[in-house]
């Protein structure tokens, strides 16, 4: 028979949310911990990353990816330490990338570890964000669907969080004039002083519309788009000729549970990409691109990160037990940077 060890803490689907998440929506229960047997390994989670897709994943509609099942731990990528070993591919000591989800320990024979991180890996925390699926999202999105030329002008929506502070960052290497899009005078602060964007303009203030405007007077030839509502609606009229979309993410509509309040926007949408001839095409990072696309990312990332052409910021959240109010500041764009929870 099977050993148990310790208590194993894990944060559940209880019910589909209308809307925002709340309190009904995910439970933290406990259950008891089997040593794994032969061929498994014991997995101790180290830190849990939290990303705008999980929201989706509460949805029991067709997606990329199955639903999350009412009672099944909630989906997430985390860093994890092998705490024992039956596996001839892992040893203890060893951290490892694993799509585990939100739970302190999981058994596995090995299903769900993306890599070996070895033992002592720097940084580990970054697997998650700018050396994880976060970077790879902006590094691909940008260079091979926007493919981005000296002198264009780039525009990155959620400009401050993990994804877009990369974008921006990239197309600035390659030469670009980039204008991030971000919520609050903090945030464009960072955005333009701290990451180098040419400048950033606030969604929250009343004359967004025309401030961004003001600040791309060619026009706009990529548009980064994770955000999608009212922000999408100002760049419309402002896409150039031939103007490329790398679609990554729609977070403002990620809450509703019905068509958006408001006018109909979609002939404006479907008529500027007629007339414009805009590339728009969504994508899924693991499952969009060749496997040599994600070596260019790793050693063209270190070399930035190395030489400080690319910054990183990152928001550490302790606890599992505060990873859901968490993911609602994320789907709420109250964080400031990547979130990332310390579980042990």
């Amino acid at each position: 028979m099977p050993q148990t060890t310790e208590i194993n803490r894990r944060i559940v689907l209880k019910q589909r949310p209308n809307g925002l998440p709340d309190e009904n929506t995910l439970g933290l229960e406990e259950v008891e911990l089997v040593q794994p047997a032969d061929g498994e390994i014991l997995l101790r989670t180290v830190y849990l990353s939290l990303d705008p897709y999980m929201r989706g994943r509460m949805n029991d509609t067709k997606s990329y990816a199955e639903p999350v099942k009412i009672g099944g731990v909630m989906t997430g990528q985390v860093v994890a330490e092998v705490m024992s070993s039956n596996h001839a591919n892992y040893s203890a000591g060893d951290y490892v990338l694993c799509g585990s989800g939100w739970q302190d320990y999981f058994v596995t024979d090995g299903t769900g570890v993306v890599r070996n991180l070895g033992k002592t890996p720097e940084n580990p925390s970054w697997s998650l964000g700018i050396m994880g699926m976060p970077g790879y999202t902006a590094y691909a999105g940008l260079l091979k669907i926007g493919e981005p030329k000296a002198g264009e002008t780039v525009v990155v929506a959620a400009a401050s969080g993990p994804v877009g502070a990369t974008v921006g960052q990239i197309a600035k290497i390659k030469g670009c004039r980039v204008v991030g899009i971000a919520g609050g005078s903090d945030k464009c602060a960072h955005v333009v002083d701290n990451l180098g964007f040419d400048e950033c303009i606030d969604h929250r203030s009343d004359s967004f519309a025309e401030q961004l405007s003001a600040a791309c007077p060619d026009g706009i030839d990529v548009y980064y788009e994770n955000v999608g509502g009212k922000v999408l609606y100002a760049v419309l009229p402002l896409l150039n000729a031939f103007a490329r979309m790398p679609v990554c993410g729609v977070v403002s509509w990620y809450n509703l549970s019905g068509l958006p309040e408001g006018p109909d926007f979609g002939p404006a949408i479907m008529g500027t990409i007629l007339r414009m001839k805009v590339k728009v095409q969504g994508f899924i990072i693991y499952d969009s691109f060749p496997e040599s696309t994600y070596q260019e990312f790793i050693g063209d990332m270190k070399t930035w990160l190395a030489s400080g052409r690319v910054k990183y910021k990152e928001q550490i959240v302790n606890g599992l037990e505060n990873a859901p109010a968490a993911l609602n500041d994320l789907l709420t764009g109250c964080n400031f940077g990547k979130i990332v929870v310390k579980v042990g």
